[in-house]
């Protein structure tokens, strides 16, 4: 029988990190052909992030241009991804989560005739201004898959409400926690000295994250919280892995410029990144991914968001949604500092976004699509993995 050609597309760090298990996973089965594609959207980021989990993409499309506009990106991913499309013939295209990148390759898949199949499916921040563009991206892209890998129940309940036949969803659990499982068991250096004598004493760590789109306009804002809590806490060192994006850079860093105990620094590779998490008490962060590693690490999330796609730990009392206002976030920071018995409640809420085999789970629907295989017993939060915390590994 003719194996089923599975081809993996990406093009920034964080659809990296999170296909990165599922990549691992389908080369090891015999019963794939498995083709692996970058974009290079982000393209510095990226290279990391495959040297660090063994992940060598087949084709680079190198895609990224600095300044590039949206419309840029998608007109050239179609096109680039159309050529491979054609030569190679894939029986399956695998696209994850809301970027450019997937909804490019979800769309040019489909108008090939290929079975899209859309790993972490179904959130909705019910917004699509927020986040922009990705509320869009993902809807787009549930239109035109064919199987739909959620990572949680509330994901699959936001495609039956959409109209997506429940016997094309699959709940896997959120195949980052599989990544986070891994990277625990790494030995970590950080390049950056400072970092790292930080990291390795046993001074308190708030880790501050920021790159949304939609809170381009309040970065000032944000720096400011940042800097007041700063002055208020000189014992506590802020850490900021600053984001590439220019605007982002020239916003936050004068509003910190004065504070001795907050260290700016580029984003940091991921294997340094999640060490630091693991450090962290607290987690100060717009990002989604760091949504659902959080949880699995125990450390309360400050979310500078007004709304959120992920809404599980919310619910689950491990991340507070406060927006972007200078004041809230300065007030909740300090009562999550301040009340030791707020803090334990949010710290040792249950993690609803996996068990470490959202890979497997992946795999094995992905087989029962191409007729080589069967499905398992989809993700209940109940199936609880090993903690990553437990392991702390640092060079």
């Amino acid at each position: 029988m003719k194996k089923p050609k599975v081809m993996v597309v990406y093009g920034t760090r964080p659809e990296a990190i999170k296909l990165a298990p599922l990549i691992k996973a389908l080369k090891k089965d015999k019963r794939f052909e498995t083709c692996v594609v970058s974009t290079g959207q982000h393209k510095e980021m990226l290279t990391q992030v495959n040297v660090m989990f063994g992940i060598e993409p087949d084709f680079d499309l190198s895609l990224m241009h600095k300044n590039q506009p949206l419309n840029r990106i998608m007109s050239r991913g179609l096109k680039g991804l159309d050529k491979l499309l054609e030569r190679i013939s894939p029986d399956v295209l695998v696209v994850q989560g809301d970027t450019t990148t997937a909804m490019s390759a979800a769309i040019a898949g489909f108008n090939r005739r290929v079975r899209v199949v859309h790993l972490e499916a179904g959130l909705r921040s019910g917004n699509m201004d927020s986040p922009f563009p990705e509320e869009a991206n993902r809807r787009l892209i549930t239109t035109v898959a064919s199987l739909h890998l959620a990572p949680t129940a509330s994901a699959r309940e936001n495609l039956l409400a959409d109209g997506v036949n429940r016997n094309d969803i699959v709940i896997t659990g959120n195949t980052v926690i599989d990544a986070l499982h891994e990277a625990a068991t790494w030995d970590v250096t950080f390049e950056d000295p400072v970092i790292g004598k930080v990291a390795a004493s046993d001074k308190q760590i708030i880790v501050v994250t920021t790159h949304r789109r939609e809170n381009i306009d309040s970065m000032e804002h944000i720096g400011r919280a940042i800097s007041r809590l700063a002055n208020s806490y000189p014992d506590i060192i802020f850490i900021l892995p600053v984001h590439l994006n220019p605007i982002i850079r020239k916003s936050i860093a004068p509003q910190v410029a004065e504070n001795n105990n907050v260290i700016l620094t580029a984003p940091l590779p991921y294997d340094q990144f999640t060490r630091l998490l693991r450090r962290a008490s607290i987690i100060i962060t717009d990002s989604g991914g760091v949504q659902e590693e959080a949880p699995a690490l125990g450390i309360p999330v400050i979310l500078m968001r007004d709304n959120s796609e992920r809404p599980e730990a919310i619910e689950a009392g491990t991340v507070r949604l406060v927006g972007s206002d200078e004041d809230v976030i300065v007030g909740e920071v300090e009562q999550l500092i301040e009340n030791e018995s707020e803090y334990k409640r949010m710290s040792e809420a249950i993690n609803p976004y996996g068990d470490g085999r959202a890979a497997y789970r992946s795999v094995a629907a992905i087989a029962d699509l191409s007729g080589v295989g069967t499905r398992v017993e989809q993700f209940t939060p109940a199936h609880n993995g090993p903690d990553p915390r437990k392991v702390d590994t640092v060079g």
